[in-house]
């Protein structure tokens, strides 16, 4: 095996890491400047999102390592559609880790990988989905993705040695808005006929679709129908919020610059309005995209998450 990633790797010997090549065109976003960035390092990302370096090498390391010893390790669903199965088995619970992107990537090398990792070590199974973003992730799109993500995993269950009694959802910015509409039972799990997921953990979500959303992620999910009230209404996720949604853990930085924090509080005020068992961490900061947050005032949200899911039962 050639030497290890490290934050001064170019992106281009990760980009062409023999063992990375089933799924090489997903790695680095935006995708569709991903031959452009290849001159860059790895530390450079940090120019265009809030990066820890170290973690995000670390992840890859994890992921080559895993490919050498033969493991599938990405599984193509079709229709740019995969999963990136980090496995642990021990039937223990698993996690479905949507990274965010504006429903115009899915930034999977910044806010997938690292928080894959991570979860294991807290002893669960994490799964990295892939959904359809851009001109494609008009919805429905992304939720029949996560839909088919679900049953994919459910039916491989016994082989990968998950546990049964439940599994987690989480989700960062618009892949965060995708991970609560899951929660609603007309958008999400009941909608597909698929189990109830037992906690949702929603990273600086997009929660609304209307004035104060993120407009990017709007445009992209709602696309020509974007100014239609009942249609905001519908995907505005704290206007959807009813007793029997998912547990929820709740993170976002108080100045975020980029999805305003009204959206974490909408949702905060949902959740405890409708008696659903929630935590709230809001974090001093005006960052967005932090993702597995190493080394920031944000970094105990996996542990405390991990901890609210063993207690719900």
């Amino acid at each position: 095996m050639n030497a290890p990633f490290s934050p001064k790797t170019r992106l281009f010997r990760v980009a062409h890491c023999k063992e990375f090549a089933p799924f090489r065109k997903y790695l680095i976003s935006p995708r569709k400047v991903r031959l452009l960035m290849q001159a860059y390092r790895i530390s450079n990302l940090s120019w265009f999102y809030p990066l820890n370096a170290a973690s995000a090498a670390e992840a890859l390391n994890e992921m080559r390592a895993r490919r050498a010893r033969g493991e599938t390790f990405y599984y193509d669903l079709g229709d740019t559609v995969g999963l990136y199965a980090f496995l642990i088995g021990e039937n223990r619970p698993y996690v479905l880790i949507l990274p965010g992107g504006g429903y115009g990537d899915v930034c999977s090398f910044v806010e997938g990988f690292p928080t894959a990792v991570r979860f294991n070590r807290l002893g669960f199974n994490a799964i990295v989905g892939q959904y359809r973003v851009g001109k494609s992730a008009h919805y429905p799109h992304p939720q029949e993705d996560v839909a088919k993500m679900v049953r994919f995993i459910a039916s491989h269950a016994e082989e990968w040695q998950l546990a049964s009694d439940g599994y987690a959802v989480c989700g960062f910015s618009a892949g965060g808005h995708l991970a609560a509409s899951w929660g609603v039972r007309s958008l999400g799990w009941e909608k597909y006929g698929l189990p109830k997921p037992r906690a949702l953990f929603l990273c600086y979500p997009v929660i609304t679709m209307g004035e104060r959303t993120h407009e990017g992620s709007r445009k992209n999910f709602l696309g020509r129908d974007r100014g239609e009230p009942r249609l905001q209404e519908r995907y505005s996720i704290e206007r959807q919020v009813s007793a029997d949604y998912p547990p929820t853990f709740l993170w976002q930085c108080k100045g975020d610059t980029v999805v305003p924090f009204d959206n974490a509080v909408m949702m905060e005020e949902a959740l405890a309005r409708n008696n659903v068992a929630h935590v709230f961490f809001p974090v001093d900061g005006t960052a967005h995209g932090w993702g597995v947050a190493a080394g920031t005032p944000a970094e105990p949200w996996t542990e405390r998450a991990a901890k609210f899911y063993a207690e719900c039962r």
